[in-house]
This record gives C-alpha cells, structure tokens and sequence, in this order.
C-alpha cells in the first residue's frame, strides 16, 4: 500500500488521503480516498502523476453523483465535453438509451479515443451506473508505452518513422463485414488521419499508437502492413501490458487515453449495463 502527497520539488510522497494499491506490476493502481479530498482538487497533482505512471486508475464504488463526477473531472483537467455540449456521455448498446448505441460497437475493439483528431483527450472517467449480466461487460485497457518499452531493440529501430493511415471507417469491418454503401460512406466522412506508429511524448516517453483505426501502413505493401500493425497489437495486448476490470457499481475508472489502448468485452444490448463518462482535453498532439 503506497499514499501519494505532493512535495515542494513536485514529487510526492507519503499523505494520508489516497491509498494507493498497485493492481498490476506494468498497468493498473487502485485509489481510495474521501469523497471531499478528491473533490477538493488538492490531490489532483498527485492523482495526474500517476495515472500518467499506471495508465489506468481504479476508484472502487465511489458512487459520484452527475454532479460529483463532473466536478472531480473538472479537479483534474480542462474539461471535454462530447460532441453535442453534454457533459455526461451514456455508454450503452442500448439505441433506446444512446442513439449513437450502433457507433459503439467499434468499442469492442482495441482502440485509442481521438486518432481522428490532431489532439487526443487526455484521459477519460468511466462510472458504472448499472450493470447487466455480471460475467459480460468487462472493460480491458492495455499500456502502450510498456508495450513499447519492451520491444527489442531491432523492433524499435523497425517502426521508428513508420506512419500509419488511420480511418474510423476501418473499425466497421470488424462488427459488419458486409456493410451497406450508405452506412460505409456515413463512416468514411468522419475522415481519415496519418499518425506516427511511434509516438513521441513532450515527458520523452514513447508509446505505440494502435487499434481498429489502424488501417495501413504508409509506403509498406498491404499485407506485410497487416501483419505488422497485427503482430504489434497482439505484443501490447499480452497480458503482462493489460488489465481487466469487472464492474461493480458505483466504480470510477480513469484511463490516459495518451498512453493506454482500450475495449468492452461483449454484453447484451438489453442487458441494462450502463456506464457514464466524462472527459479531459487533450493536452499535446500526436508527434
């Protein structure tokens, strides 16, 4: 059991308002704390460096309300709010629930948020609100720069300036191979990014930059490029790199989208799972 606290030099050491417990060697931290410390804001230093040092953070059934988990969000970061103004982001299969339920069937898949935009999120806040099947659902998170980390040297220098096309589009193929003309081209005008395969953090870490989104390697033959972006997904999704939360309600989750691949395991739609997230801007572009 660790307990973080800010220093003058802007390390941390030990305080008595977070436990933390390490759940995973290579990825995952458990966090228990007061509501008010953490709404307080005073420990969001603290709570920054380490999820940039665990990748994903656990606060088990800290049953925020709406207003809580907007305002701990807000502690932590510039907040992002989606795509429409709302603050609160119902994540369900549901079309009842979310109308862009059929949108996130590409979740299922190992992806990062953002590889459609010049600047990612930083990080996103995931509670559960309610849940289904209890052996369904699960949320898997993987980290990237520890994948890279433990590349051989030979693999590194292999992928250094390799850049890779992106399209949202390409997760569709992985939930409907057969798509219709009209819902592939929906798909296609979200657009398509090139982005590094290596990505270079202004810490000087670096991390893969992976996923459904991947499409093709620039300037390598297509399959030698799908066995490559494959072989690479597969190394950072050993289970050495990956942890797997089983909800309970009330969890908050908090990921670095920067440094952290993620995916639901498959639940039904009519299940009743539902999980609310909130988000931080992003806070450097892809390099």
């Amino acid at each position: 059991m660790t307990v973080l606290g800010e220093r003058s030099d802007g390390r941390y050491t030990a305080i008595e308002a977070l436990q933390v417990r390490d759940i995973k060697p290579r990825i995952g931290s458990e966090v228990r704390a007061g509501k008010d410390d953490l709404l307080s804001g005073e420990y969001a230093g603290a709570i920054r460096e380490l999820l940039e040092q665990r990748g994903v953070l656990v606060f088990p059934q800290i049953a925020f309300s709406d207003e809580e988990q907007i305002a701990f969000t807000e502690t932590l970061g510039t907040f992002a709010p989606e795509s429409v103004g709302e603050k609160l982001y119902k994540v369900s299969l549901d079309t009842s629930v979310n109308k862009q339920a059929d949108y996130l069937k590409g979740s299922l898949y190992w992806h990062l948020d953002g590889t459609m935009n010049d600047v990612p999120i930083l990080a996103s806040l995931l509670q559960s609100v309610a849940l289904g099947n209890p052996d369904e659902g699960d949320t898997e998170f993987c980290n990237t720069y520890a994948a890279y980390d433990d590349l051989s040297d030979e693999d590194k220098a292999e992928i250094a300036d390799l850049r890779v096309m992106h399209s949202a589009w390409n997760t569709l193929f992985y939930y409907d191979p057969e798509p219709s003309a009209k819902t592939l081209k929906q798909m296609m005008a979200i657009g398509d990014r090139e982005l590094p395969l290596v990505w270079t953090h202004k810490s000087g870490r670096k991390s893969l930059v992976l996923g459904a989104t991947a499409r093709q390697v620039n300037d390598v033959d297509y399959a030698k490029s799908a066995e490559l972006l494959v072989r690479l997904r597969d190394w950072a999704t050993q289970p050495q790199f990956t942890y797997r939360h089983k909800w309970t309600v009330g969890d908050l989750v908090i990921w670095d989208n920067t440094g952290t691949m993620h995916r639901a395991t498959p639940y039904d739609p009519s299940s009743g799972r539902l999980l609310q997230r909130t988000k931080l801007e992003g806070e450097e572009p892809f390099a």
